[in-house]
């Protein structure tokens, strides 16, 4: 693991009557100073699968990995009728915050997290130090409006996400099944290790199921009624954007980088990566959330 010695987590619960239950993190670091980092992951994963990849920043960073809605250890409802956009993954982030009254944080995220990240500095710019995001899902500007209005066609993500398979006899026959497969082949054995550690969920018939339902998951791939470009052409803080240099979610980025530019946002491609870009090059990430 790139020689560092990684270290176990603090499990937390933080308690957002609010948003309607707990939400679960992984704290790194001194317990004793100001959380330093928030960050989120993507759509279908969980904080833990970020461990070896967040650990090492600590000491002395003090970081917050948080379990989104609907996946890990999380308690939070999950309705998916109606839904359309982020927002809500926002607000949770937003409760977060307020709650542990976190001041002068950077906000992080992979993916869905890092454009849930985006939505929620937006909003509470006073308690944001910057931003740094690792792929964030950018929909091309107008796009979000198709989606607010239910009128957007089922992506192919969408689709096979509902035809995930949820049950498995293990979490060992999980890992087996996912080892250098699909999305995982660039994964390291102790990253995808993680990933099924907290992403499936024990049932009392002794079988094991995905934290994150097919469901929950397609909803996230189908609910881009949010609009990220406001934030982006006027950003609260300083932004900086890793993204992939492969079928990167970012892409829409790249008619806008001269405007994006002047604005003060950061946008660097990673060479030779994927939308996997923090389980391919943990130094990137690591680089990023220590440059600030």
């Amino acid at each position: 693991m790139d020689g560092f010695v990684v270290e176990e987590p603090r499990a937390r619960r933080i308690e957002l009557p609010e948003r309607g239950g707990v939400m679960a993190a992984l704290e790194f670091g001194p317990p004793d100073r100001p959380i330093d980092i928030v960050f989120s992951h993507a759509n279908g994963f969980n904080a833990r699968t970020y461990r070896t990849i967040l650990a090492p920043l600590s000491p002395p960073l003090r970081i917050l990995a948080l379990d989104l809605r609907g996946h890990g250890r999380t308690e939070l409802p999950t309705p998916t009728e109606g839904r359309t956009s982020w927002d809500g993954l926002a607000e949770d982030l937003l409760a977060v915050l307020t709650t542990l009254d976190v001041r002068d944080a950077v906000l992080s995220g992979h993916s869905m997290g890092g454009t849930s990240s985006l939505l929620a500095a937006a909003q509470a710019p006073e308690r944001v130090k910057a931003l740094v995001l690792f792929d964030p899902v950018l929909l091309p500007p107008g796009s979000s409006e198709a989606y607010r209005r239910g009128q957007a066609p089922a992506s192919a993500m969408e689709i096979a996400a509902r035809r995930r398979r949820a049950v498995f006899e293990s979490r060992q026959e999980a890992l087996a099944a996912y080892t250098g497969r699909g999305a995982f082949k660039s994964w390291s054995p102790a990253q995808l290790a993680d990933y099924v550690a907290d992403g499936f969920r024990d049932r009392p018939d002794g079988q094991v199921e995905l934290a994150c339902a097919p469901e929950w998951e397609a909803s996230n791939f189908g609910s881009h009624g949010h609009d990220p470009w406001p934030a982006l052409r006027a950003p609260p803080c300083p932004v900086r954007i890793f993204r992939a240099e492969q079928a990167s979610t970012s892409s829409s980025l790249t008619p806008h980088l001269d405007e994006l530019a002047a604005a003060g946002v950061r946008i660097e491609t990673v060479p030779g990566t994927t939308h996997f870009l923090p389980m391919e090059r943990p130094d990137v990430v690591r680089a990023g959330l220590s440059d600030i």
